[in-house]
């Protein structure tokens, strides 16, 4: 599924591409807004990499009230 998603958001969309640098570059591109700006529903329309904080500062929170 996500390489379907990446492929038609960036190599199908974006080409045809001038060199593997090209194509390197987008999927860096892409793999940032994947992760760091896509807001994503089930997790309260906040990006990945901020649930994923979230995540980790509720545990600590737990593991130093222990």
């Amino acid at each position: 599924m996500i390489n379907g998603l990446y492929k038609a958001g960036v190599i199908h969309r974006r080409g045809p591409w001038r060199s593997f640098e090209a194509v390197e570059y987008a999927t860096l591109e892409w793999v940032d807004w994947f992760n760091h700006r896509r807001l994503l529903e089930p997790i309260g329309n906040i990006p990945p990499a901020e649930a994923e904080e979230q995540y980790h500062a509720a545990a600590d929170n737990i593991d130093m009230a222990a």
